[in-house]
């Protein structure tokens, strides 16, 4: 079923359920950056866009980019989700509507793949990466439906690069465009309207 682009991002929202009613994407990035930051203010923006676009922003729910991009769909009238996990505490980034309490982090890493319409993966560590394997994982073995999985910027690009030849090597040379490269937020608005609304 084609999808309709939502024509208000400024409607309230109360509960995760109520909010199915607007596409969500989840995006994952480094708890470590600064305010001050490039990295951060890239976050900002993406946030800020995909508010004004009419995506509801999911995340990490803690700190770094997480509360970038969060501040940024904030700024912008836009809804947010949080998903934490006990293990690192419930406290989120005051940046967050809806806040989703898992167990454990497998728990919480499963929660925002399941959550997210579609993906964007910003520049991190182990934990981004493990996300960025994940949904990658869940797109080859047909776990989940085709849903987007952006990288913005090229700190990926060595990793993916490698995978992409192994899954070329292996015969699965369809997986590995389960994964594009995008170059600045305003692209990942238009490959995500591309992905999600046209017929």
């Amino acid at each position: 079923m084609t999808r309709k682009p939502p024509t208000s991002s400024t409607a309230p929202r109360s509960g995760l359920e109520a909010q199915r009613s607007m596409l969500i994407v989840s995006v994952f990035g480094s708890s470590r950056i600064r305010s001050n930051d490039a990295e951060y203010r890239i976050a900002h923006e993406l946030g800020s866009l995909l508010a004004i676009s009419g995506f509801t922003v999911c995340n990490g729910g803690y700190g770094g980019s997480m509360e970038a991009v969060a501040k940024g769909a904030k700024d912008s009238g836009g809804t947010t989700i949080g998903i934490v996990t006990e293990m690192f505490g419930t406290k989120t980034n005051p940046f967050i509507d809806q806040v989703v309490v898992t167990k454990t982090h497998a728990d919480r890493l499963l929660k925002l793949v399941e959550t997210g319409d579609a993906y964007i993966v910003l520049k991190g560590s182990t934990g981004t990466l493990l996300e960025l394997a994940m949904v990658w994982e869940y797109a080859n073995k047909g776990i989940m439906k085709n849903k987007p999985i952006l990288v913005l910027g090229d700190f990926w690009q060595p990793v993916i690069d490698t995978l992409k030849s192994e899954l070329a090597w292996e015969g699965a040379k369809d997986a590995a465009g389960y994964v594009a490269i995008v170059r600045s937020p305003q692209e990942c608005i238009s490959v995500l309207k591309r992905r999600l609304y046209s017929p």
